[in-house]
């Protein structure tokens, strides 16, 4: 039987997807096989705690460098190494599905490189966030803020799905709604930090770039500068 017009049941996933889960995944496997002495030797038990201090994104070190115009590479590239790094294997596992669904879905329509923009250029908008609008006494690590910058691209998707067939572009906005009312609970409930902030900057961020990024956005802006 030819394979010419063969359909997969199941889309695969953009190569940028797996690419990224399997990052993650591996950074926090050497965390947790190192914690148990599996691998590295006695000195792999403080991997995470050094992955903390060298790669997450510091408050003060950023404010530092706003204060002395300094802007080593070193501190610089904690906006982007920071989501790498997470607290735990729990955090990390959530961070993959996140990933994986909604890396899916932005990748197939957006493509595979604008996708990984979208998630790399939201951790650095989620960090901003973070820094900016509070004063927060803990670094930030965890891949959520730019997770939630690909549920900002896929909340673009919907918004402009819906003006398109003339539905109130608000209820693509239910998702970031929910999630955020999820969070308030679990804080109120079990305590927590502010890095809801730096979550709904990284929405934030991948909302706007879609405007930038998504197929044909080049050309709309364009034409609509045109007629202005």
């Amino acid at each position: 039987m030819s394979s010419e017009h063969y359909t997969p049941p199941v889309n695969p996933l953009p190569p940028v997807v797996i690419a990224l889960v399997l990052f993650i995944l591996g950074i926090e496997l050497a965390f947790t096989l190192g914690s148990r002495g599996i691998v590295g030797g006695p000195s792999a038990v403080g991997w995470r705690l050094e992955a903390i201090q060298l790669y997450s994104f510091s408050p003060d070190i950023f404010d530092w460098m706003i204060e002395n115009g300094r802007w080593p590479v070193e501190h610089v590239i904690r906006f982007i190494t920071y989501p790498f790094v997470s607290g735990s294997f729990t955090q990390a596992i959530f961070v993959c599905v996140f990933v994986l669904a909604m890396g899916k879905m932005v990748g197939e329509v957006f493509g595979g490189f604008p996708m990984l923009i979208i998630f790399v250029l939201s951790g650095v908008g989620g960090a901003l966030a973070y820094a900016l609008l509070l004063d927060p006494r803990h670094p930030l690590i965890g891949g959520f803020p730019p997770v939630y910058g690909l549920i900002g691209a896929f909340t673009w998707l919907l918004w402009r799905k819906l003006s398109l067939v003339g539905e109130n572009q608000a209820r693509a906005f239910q998702l970031i709604a929910v999630l955020m009312a999820i969070q308030l609970l679990f804080g109120l409930i079990f305590g927590g930090t502010s890095d809801w902030v730096a979550d709904l900057g990284g929405f934030a961020t991948g909302f706007a770039l879609s405007f930038f990024l998504a197929p044909g956005a080049w050309e709309r802006i364009v034409e609509r500068i045109r007629r202005d």
